[in-house]
């Protein structure tokens, strides 16, 4: 369905629409509508269409990628020096130095596009969850609701052979749906009623916390309506832009052909329904824009929405909708939905039945037959992202399962695969963090002691939250059972719309979670003043209660450290202590910090991940001083946890360079240049290398515990070094 809107420490709540994002991304299992800006809406994250974040250029061809299992007696140590490259000096290139071996002799699988530290947890995981949900299948007796529901979804996905037989018979009462508009006003109810599916159509409508009033929650609506990644995919003139728009329509007409037209009316459709999201491209805003959240904040009544966007009867769509009073409303991007409107009128009646058509296949095509799987892979993964095979159908099972009902999994997942001490070791850690960052802000040069002073009321607000919720999602009035998996995953979809639009003009729910339980990711969510840590990130190489601390702080505390930096980004900090959007920065500071953020733009806009693709450096900004700030934190952090102790050395490292050391571990990875470039084009995080070496090039820290003289290439000029928090 719909993806997430957090802040995620990776490459997320991935994307332009979200404040930040973690590695991996997750898709949903349904539609890949984009989520608005700045909404957080806790749920579905998983699934096959949209891949972990990218992150390391370097492309392997040979070599041996082990996958430890939740079993595994034998467990690396926490740093091993067998991954470094010791013929590269860490005054060169860090990156490469401390996982040059790994790189050297680790290929990336033909599943992935892909293929570093979060991958190999991550599958871990799936391990653990292929467990817990074959488990959960086989006791077709008990009486536990959510092991039911968790043992059925299962098998009705791995059920391959019925899967076969049916291929799209299950969507023919919504294709017969599709077939039967004959008007303008039939083809408004479409739309809401695909939104009710949770699949894209036109605009993207959902729930969230109201910007500047963060005890409610009102209606939101926002661009969207897209089949590719990102606007810029419909609007770049370059070759190989047109040259990926004409594979986009081949791959349309293939889909549009498994649904039974004519392969020749199919393409005249295609080339139509590119049309249609080509003008919806146009009136949308870039990611980079859609990362002002005042710009993004446009609260009006329904009659505002109604002059905006005359044509469409704003009434009908609510009726449709089951919302009888939305009230007051954010509308995202108010010129978007100008567009949409033109788009709307204009359209005829049976370009839109085929718009309706592709979007219902695209949204459901991986819980179809293998042909509009396979098609599906063919485009979203291979041509996009250079992957090569297809992952083996109980990942892919388990990751829609994770994505539709994620809290009922993981719920059985954490009762035995997350430890009590891992959490109470983790909330130490956290405290650390913020005693640290709190002693950072107290000291720093370039703000004034009024805005210091709301700062620490800000960092002081934080709320915790680790490992899973301490309510569970109840599911009871969500049907799963061992029929027709498509139908389980928009059954799952429809209950996670519906408890989304029945939180409109309720208050907000500070409880929920916007991750599941075995997600290999975290996240800061500025809406609720909170950094998240799920179970799934704990564990090694981010968190190893066998570690020193030196690892430790340099993992998973460089990811606390990075969650919090998100509360002073260039996006959280426009957030206060409670969660609104709200200026609590004097001018004076606010312009020194300007001054700073501008300067990590520069920085990282001048990286060169592929000859002639930079990285844009105003759309990873948010990340990149998250990355900075991040490991600025946890480095003072472990100088705290080490007073009074001795420094001895582990494995011919002082504790200060094994901390740069773990640190560069878990961003190390290899990536197929066709994934490296979708990430530079869409995602707000850097790629790996620049995520080690950036902030790192930037640390006084860093050049003093390897001794680094000052002309070398990774430590920057004094003139031209970054320090913000």
């Amino acid at each position: 369905m719909r993806n997430r809107t957090c802040l995620t420490l990776l490459g997320v709540l991935m994307t332009a629409t979200a404040l930040a994002q973690t590695e991996p991304q997750k898709s949903p299992p349904l539609a890949t509508v984009s989520p608005p800006p700045n909404i957080q809406t806790a749920g579905k994250i998983p699934a096959e269409k949209s891949p972990p974040p990218p992150t390391n250029p370097v492309a392997q061809t040979q070599g041996e990628t082990t996958t430890p299992t939740p079993e595994d007696k034998n467990p690396p140590p926490p740093f091993d020096t067998a991954n470094m490259d010791t013929s590269v000096k860490p005054a060169d290139d860090f990156f490469m130095y401390a996982n040059g071996g790994w790189i050297k002799r680790t290929p990336i699988p033909p599943e992935y596009s892909r293929w570093g530290s979060f991958n190999q947890l991550i599958e871990k995981n799936n391990d653990a969850l292929h467990d817990v949900a074959e488990l959960a299948a086989g006791e077709t007796t008990t009486t536990d609701p959510d092991t039911k529901k968790v043992g059925d979804y299962y098998a009705s996905g791995m059920d391959e052979a019925t899967v076969e037989v049916a291929r799209a018979k299950p969507l023919a009462d919504e294709l017969k749906r599709i077939d039967g508009v004959k008007d303008r006003n039939n083809v408004l109810k479409e739309i809401a009623h695909l939104h009710t599916l949770g699949i894209t159509s036109l605009f993207g409508f959902t729930s969230g916390q109201d910007d500047k009033n963060s005890t409610m929650v009102i209606a939101q609506a926002y661009q969207s309506g897209l089949g590719m990644p990102d606007r810029d995919y419909y609007t770049k003139t370059d070759d190989a832009s047109k040259k990926l728009r004409d594979q986009y329509v081949q791959h349309v007409t293939k889909m549009l052909t498994l649904l039974g037209e004519e392969p020749k009316a199919a393409t005249e459709h295609a080339k139509k329904i590119l049309a249609l999201e080509t003008s919806l491209a146009q009136a949308s805003r870039t990611k980079v824009e859609l990362r002002d959240p005042e710009k993004n904040y446009n609260k009006m009544k329904t009659s505002a929405l109604q002059a905006l966007t005359p044509d469409f009867k704003w009434d009908a769509y609510f009726k449709e909708s089951n919302l009888t009073d939305p009230g007051d409303l954010n509308v995202g991007q108010p010129d978007f939905f100008k567009g949409a409107n033109k788009v709307f009128a204009g359209t005829p009646i049976d370009d839109w039945k085929e718009y309706f058509r592709w979007h219902l296949v695209h949204a459901t095509a991986t819980e179809l037959s293998a042909d509009f799987v396979n098609e599906n892979f063919n485009f979203y993964e291979t041509t996009l992202r250079g992957t090569k095979q297809i992952k083996p159908r109980w990942k892919r099972v388990v990751a829609s399962e994770d994505g539709s009902i994620g809290e009922a999994l993981g719920k059985l997942y954490v009762a035995d695969y997350f430890p009590p001490e891992s959490k109470a070791r983790m909330l130490d850690l956290v405290k650390n963090l913020q005693s640290a960052l709190a002693d950072r802000i107290k000291t720093l040069e370039w703000m004034d002691e009024p805005t210091k002073q709301a700062a620490l009321k800000k960092l002081a607000a934080f709320t915790v939250k680790i490992g899973y919720p301490d309510k569970w999602r109840d599911y009871s009035n969500l049907q799963i059972d061992r029929g027709p998996y498509v139908l389980n995953a928009i059954r799952a979809s429809m209950f996670d719309v519906h408890r989304e639009l029945n939180k409109i003009n309720k208050p907000v729910d500070r409880s929920e979670w916007g991750m599941t339980p075995p997600t290999v990711n975290a996240y800061y969510n500025p809406k609720l003043n909170e950094i998240v840590f799920p179970a799934g990130i704990l564990q090694p190489p981010f968190f190893n209660p066998k570690a020193d601390d030196a690892i430790n702080y340099g993992g998973i505390g460089a990811v606390i450290g990075h969650e919090m930096s998100h509360g002073f980004d260039d996006q959280g900090r426009q957030f206060d202590e409670v969660g609104n959007l709200r200026d609590w920065w004097t001018p004076e500071s606010a312009a020194k910090f300007k001054e700073r953020s501008n300067a990590i733009v520069k920085q990282y806009s001048e990286y060169e991940p592929l000859p002639g693709l930079h990285v844009n450096g105003q759309l990873t900004q948010g990340e990149n001083i998250g990355d900075l700030g991040g490991v600025k934190i946890a480095y003072a952090a472990l100088q705290k946890a080490l007073a009074g102790k001795p420094r001895e050395k582990i494995d011919g490292f002082t504790p200060e360079q094994r901390f740069f050391l773990g640190f560069a571990q878990i961003w190390r990875s290899v990536q197929r240049d066709e994934d490296l470039k979708l990430q530079v084009n869409t995602n707000p995080h850097s790629p790996a290398r620049y995520r080690v070496n950036g902030p790192l090039s930037d640390l006084v820290e860093f050049q003093k515990a390897f001794n680094l003289p000052d002309n070398c290439p990774m430590v920057r000029p004094a003139d031209k070094k970054v320090n913000i928090w």
